[in-house]
């Protein structure tokens, strides 16, 4: 039991909502905020997670597993690739969460529940997320937004509360590695989920693998970079990374940071 104030008034402020439906990827934050609707609302939670084309099995499988274990009723609801999205429009994370949720609202309305609620954090404001956007116009609720809680509060509640994911690193879908305007193909998806799987498998747990058609731009983490000074690592990452179908494999000097295809929206924003 957490004895803190935010934390008090998140589980108040989830009480009130009576019964609720969590968008539930299996990151720090939805997997904090199950836990704490479990405990406001006991069996008056669900989880709906879904599962595309660009989301990676591993991340669902991850879900899958966390709803288990906490004991919540859990569904998943397969999604193809949005035509909205289809060509990877700068917009397309508000289109992509507009027609997502619509389809966890729409489950959630037919099976009784009052509201459905995200993982967003109070850190999120202060970040490039048109997808906010969305959420606000389809009246999502957001409570660890509301309730101001920051990702270093989240991750030290997770971690008080026994939570594994506490320290488990941000991870968002696959789209992010693809430039914008590209056509999104289910057979990147697949090439970029399996390089960044074996990247984490040879110990980088921050890695994105951006796909720029045949070639495979590699991000670890800045503090990680040295590592790849092993020339016998470099070889066993091109060659695998190969097999997964690029022709060409190329590592970014500057590292990991968050949407990286971003700094070009910024830049002429």
């Amino acid at each position: 039991m957490i004895t803190n104030e935010k934390y008090n008034e998140l589980i108040n402020y989830l009480k009130n909502l009576g019964k609720v439906v969590v968008a539930f990827s299996g990151g720090v934050d939805s997997t904090f905020l199950l836990r704490a609707a479990k405990e406001a609302l006991g069996d008056n939670v669900k989880a709906v997670t879904i599962l595309s084309p660009y989301i990676p099995k591993w991340e669902v499988e991850e879900a899958e597993k966390l709803v288990k274990e906490l004991g919540v009723n859990h569904e998943i609801i397969k999604s193809p690739i949005i035509d909205s999205i289809r060509y990877n429009p700068e917009d397309r994370c508000y289109l992509c969460k507009t027609a997502v949720f619509k389809m966890i609202l729409e489950t959630a309305e037919k099976q009784g529940y009052n509201y459905v609620v995200d993982g967003t954090n109070f850190d999120d404001i202060g970040d490039y997320r048109p997808g906010l956007k969305a959420l606000k116009e389809l009246k999502v609720k957001s409570p660890l937004l509301e309730c101001k809680l920051t990702k270093a509060e989240i991750r030290a509640f997770s971690k008080q509360l026994g939570l594994n994911t506490w320290d488990k690193p941000p991870y968002a879908c696959l789209l992010t590695r693809i430039p914008y305007g590209n056509e999104l193909k289910v057979e990147d998806f697949e090439k970029i989920e399996k390089a960044e799987k074996y990247m984490m498998s040879v110990g980088f747990r921050a890695v994105r693998v951006r796909c720029h058609g045949d070639l495979a731009r590699v991000e670890v983490d800045r503090q990680d970079r040295k590592r790849l000074f092993d020339e016998q690592l470099l070889d066993n990452i091109y060659q695998k990374i190969k097999e997964f179908g690029f022709k060409y494999v190329t590592l970014d000097m500057q590292g990991y940071r968050v949407g990286s295809f971003n700094e070009s929206i910024i830049k002429n924003g």
